[in-house]
């Protein structure tokens, strides 16, 4: 079931994400973070635990991004992680966002989701707050990825 995340999920979201940013391949957050953007994030549960999350972040008017997307090793595959971008894209119909981006490590599952890959200068320089945290900033290695909604 997707749904909207709780006060109840953070600690399991967090733990989620940190799986994943320990591999570097992408940034830790914070409680404190997770607690201020949790209206951003979608969850994935399954029996009660949380299987997976994605969150959509507002940058603009005109442009959202697609972050924190974490699947549990033993559910990738199974549709999880397209279900929650579907559902954050679908969100940002419903907010009239016109782009929505992701920077990403995975560029043929966000691909078979319609997005295409740009060159990180045509983003905003607004967005790449959260990258000065980065220990691979400058020098970064993700892909930007474009959906055009």
């Amino acid at each position: 079931m997707i749904r909207k995340a709780r006060i109840t999920d953070v600690k399991q979201i967090q733990k989620l994400v940190e799986v994943f940013a320990n591999k570097g391949e992408m940034l830790p957050r914070s409680l404190s973070e997770l607690y201020d953007n949790l209206r951003d994030f979608y969850v994935y549960e399954e029996n009660g635990v949380l299987a997976g999350v994605c969150a959509l972040h507002i940058c603009w008017d005109d442009l959202a991004e697609v972050r924190s997307l974490v699947v549990a090793e033993r559910h990738i595959k199974k549709g999880m992680g397209k279900k929650l971008v579907t559902a954050c894209v679908d969100e940002a119909k419903e907010f009239g966002i016109k782009r929505v981006f992701a920077l990403t490590y995975q560029r043929v599952f966000f691909e078979k989701l319609g997005f295409h890959e740009i060159d990180k200068t045509q983003l905003p320089h607004k967005i790449w707050g959260d990258c000065l945290k980065c220990s691979k900033f400058p020098e970064c290695d993700e892909i930007a990825m474009v959906l055009e909604l």
